[in-house]
């Protein structure tokens, strides 16, 4: 007795890994029969059916008609007539879009015509003779066995529930829209207020056919047309994911994300929104493999300027960062609360120009320096800020060839170029400009045609087109910028920002915040050292600095030398010789600025600039005094003291007829001028913009 406690009680303990629980033997095989009954019992009803229904249903009619040769003959005529008619009608009303429908439709029919065909005979000869019977009992059990089957196949061998194929809801959507060659399968739901669905389309048809009918999608289903998407399979072209948003979980607006910390490098993520699913927006353009250039396309109202709120404050809250912003539309009435985060901030056209003027010897300088400190591109490695350069309606403020070569050239050396406009149409930006601002952010737009000039084809085709204007500010659909690819087609929406939290962020960030590199600032010349607005950094006074995180220190190049400097008197022969050709070209240009002379039949009517100074006549009382010709040196002082006297005055573009007087005045004749701006020219203190035109980077006479 003790012996057999001591067994019961080993036995107690619950494994609870398996369904089976093993107390004693009785309660073992207990169990396991129970087990297995519950496991057969789905498969019982055909059976039960079987064995029950053919020999009661030929009983009572083989009793109520059997008995009387003219009652029988109509009951069975009728019994007949009737199971044609069922049998019509089972295979009418059972769905049959899919393979398995078919099979089913098909098997539900010739049970019905069977068991009907059964019960007919039943009702004449009785259901308990030969061969009726034999025909029940065979004739049956291969009926129960076969609707077994289709449970098994349905179901799978491990009694999993499978996947369903254009079944319920979905099979009625398929047949309303002609979807009759795709599969819908394994619709799960998020909880998040989006359903995905496996889609897979039948030979004849194609993933392109499909995502061609969203728009039939979203009117079946009552939901917006930018909330039902399909994307192909890029491993399969006959497969594809169907996305439906039935509820949108940011209507109520979405909050400005802080900072987690001040002082961040510019490769940590930016949070921007919220996904239709209620995942994190987040960009991170500078750590992605490559820099992609941004375009932000959206109509008036649409929440473009909330969304560059949102990037602009996180990028003025980091280190080794710097922000160029041009608006001379709005001026400051977008980021004015903010604009003390901001390194240059124009609102005028004609300094914007001075910026895209001067961005190619900068991109030149930055590269120099990154191909000395060994880097293929901008890293926080290196010793250069990463640079933002944000233009609103750019297309008012360049030519597409200029912007064109920026873009190109800005990537590898960690400028950020962030166009923003209404339309980016062709007669906005030229097709080489978009092909190099690869990464987009499309809010509203009216046209659902605009939207193909920003975002990719992938992403328009699979019905993500944001055509509703300004009616739903914030949101948007955005690639690139390390976003991933299948998100790419998901709704965003931008947060919704406070002017006074916004400023009280880049006031607090001021002490971490590095001002622009020495080589960018140097390379930028004058355009830069005589910008409009200063924002505020670590080295302005007043400002706290606070100690920044470390960074891996690289020692710079040395400092760029491109000031001007007077060199002894040298042979001028061979650049004046050179310049010829140059000055053949500009004569006509430079003497038309000069005025026309206001005495065209007086004597010295025929005077030169390049003729001697002629004799004083002696007759006149006009006297000379010989002071002598000015040195080379002399000369060339002349000269930088005019322009240095135009840099004072803020004045940085000009023509070569503008040194006309300072030519004079230093004795020399228009070739010696041309010579002195090529030199000029090369050595980096002036840039010559085209024929005719010239840029003052940095004033001739500041210290090397």
């Amino acid at each position: 007795m003790a012996r057999r406690k001591n067994t019961t009680a080993a036995a107690a303990p619950v494994n609870t890994s398996t369904d089976i629980v093993p107390v004693g033997r009785g309660g073992f095989f207990g169990h396991l029969v129970g087990h297995v009954v519950g496991k057969a019992l789905p498969y019982t009803p055909p059976w039960i059916g079987a064995a029950t229904l053919p020999p009661l249903a030929g009983w009572a009619t083989n009793t109520m008609w059997g008995a009387d040769p003219l009652s029988t003959g109509l009951a069975s005529a009728g019994l007949a007539v009737g199971g044609v008619a069922l049998a019509a009608v089972t295979w009418k009303s059972t769905p049959a879009a899919t393979k398995f429908g078919a099979f089913r439709r098909a098997q539900a029919t010739a049970s019905v015509a069977a068991g009907m065909g059964w019960l007919t005979c039943a009702t004449a000869a009785g259901p308990f003779g030969h061969p009726l019977i034999d025909l029940w009992m065979i004739g049956g059990g291969l009926f129960a066995a076969s609707w077994n089957l289709r449970q098994i196949q349905r179901n799978g061998a491990s009694g999993d529930v499978a996947e369903e194929t254009n079944g319920g809801g979905l099979g009625a959507l398929a047949e309303a829209i002609g979807w009759e060659k795709v599969k819908v399968k394994n619709p799960k739901g998020s909880g998040k207020g989006t359903v995905k669905a496996d889609v897979e389309v039948t030979a004849g048809a194609t993933v392109p056919d499909v995502q061609a009918t969203t728009a039939k999608v979203a009117a079946a289903l009552h939901v917006p047309p930018s909330g039902v998407i399909v994307t192909p399979d890029p491993e399969n072209g006959a497969r594809g994911t169907l996305s439906l948003r039935v509820a949108d979980l940011l209507k109520d607006g979405v909050p400005f994300a802080l900072p987690r910390a001040l002082g961040l490098l510019p490769t940590d993520e930016i949070p921007i929104g919220l996904y239709a699913d209620g995942e994190v927006w987040a960009i991170n353009p500078f750590d992605a493999d490559i820099l992609q250039h941004l375009l932000v396309m959206g109509v008036t109202g649409a929440g473009k300027s909330e969304f560059a709120r949102t990037v602009l404050t996180h990028l003025m809250c980091r280190r080794q960062m710097s922000i160029f912003l041009v608006d001379v539309a709005k001026g400051r009435q977008t980021v004015g609360h903010i604009k003390d985060g901001l390194d240059w901030f124009i609102t005028e056209t004609a300094e914007a120009k001075r910026l895209l003027k001067a961005l190619p010897g900068a991109i030149k300088a930055r590269g120099n320096v990154l191909a000395e400190e060994g880097l293929d591109q901008w890293s926080p490695a290196s010793s250069l800020n990463a640079v933002c350069v944000w233009l609103e309606e750019a297309a008012d403020l360049a030519d597409f060839e200029e912007l064109d070569k920026i873009a190109r050239a800005a990537r590898s050396v960690g400028i950020w170029l962030v166009v923003s406009l209404q339309r980016a149409t062709w007669t906005n930006v030229s097709t080489d400009v978009r092909a190099n601002l690869q990464a987009t952010a499309c809010f509203g737009v009216d046209d659902p045609g605009d939207a193909s000039f920003c975002l990719p084809d992938s992403v328009t085709g699979a019905g993500a087109v944001p055509a509703w204007g300004s009616d739903r500010p914030g949101y948007a659909f955005s690639t690139g910028m390390g976003i991933p690819q299948e998100r790419w087609t998901t709704e965003v929406r931008s947060a919704l920002t406070e002017r006074e939290v916004l400023a009280a962020l880049v006031d607090a960030a001021a002490a971490v915040r590095d001002p622009l590199d020495d080589t960018t600032a140097q390379a930028l010349g004058q355009a830069y050292a005589q910008r409009s607005h200063r924002g505020t950094n670590r080295t302005t006074p007043g400002v706290q600095a606070a100690a920044p995180a470390p960074v891996a220190a690289i020692p710079g190049p040395a400092p760029v030398r491109s000031a001007y400097v007077l060199e002894d008197d040298t042979d001028m022969s061979e650049i004046e010789e050179a310049a010829a050709l140059e000055l053949q070209e500009a004569r006509a240009e430079i003497l038309g600025a000069i005025p026309g002379d206001p005495e065209p039949d007086a004597d010295y009517a025929h005077l030169r600039l390049e003729d001697d100074v002629p004799d004083v006549d002696d007759d006149s009382d006009i006297t000379f005094d010989d002071s002598g010709r000015p040195s080379t040196e002399e000369a060339r002082h002349i000269l930088c003291v005019e322009l240095d006297g135009w840099v004072q005055q803020g004045r940085l573009e000009f023509e070569p007829a503008d040194l006309i007087p300072a030519t004079v005045a230093a004795g020399r004749k228009r070739p010696w001028m041309q010579g002195e701006l090529k030199r000029l020219a090369d050595l980096g203190v002036i840039r010559r913009d085209g024929h005719g035109d010239y840029t003052i980077l940095q004033s001739p006479l500041q210290p090397a």
